[in-house]
């Protein structure tokens, strides 16, 4: 049996104003805390960077499946409805490859 691959996320969350900051400043705790609590988050980080739109993101889930999971429910979330609209920069590794379109 293959063993579980990891999903690992890294980028950026660019923010178009001081407006969605302070926005995404709001939300982010509750969205950190949740994100941590779910059943194979490995780590999961949002740090500032010296430009204050922007944050710098890195998340690890065990599998595919967990990965999933996470965004579903992220995207259900209050974060996830009320930040929808913020700019995601993001690279996502682990996932598997989409089957191309028969020949």
């Amino acid at each position: 049996m293959t063993p579980p691959v990891p999903v690992r996320l890294t980028g950026l969350l660019v923010c178009a104003d001081e407006h969605d900051a302070a926005l995404v400043a709001e939300l982010l705790p509750a969205h950190v805390a949740a994100t941590r609590a779910e059943t194979g988050c490995v780590a999961f980080e949002v740090r500032p960077t010296s430009d204050p739109l922007v944050w710098e993101v890195a998340e690890e889930f065990t599998d595919a499946a967990a990965f999933a999971r996470h965004q579903e429910r992220a995207s259900a979330s209050p974060w996830g409805r009320r930040t929808a609209h913020v700019e995601r920069r993001y690279v996502v590794s682990g996932l598997p490859e989409e089957p191309g379109p028969s020949a």
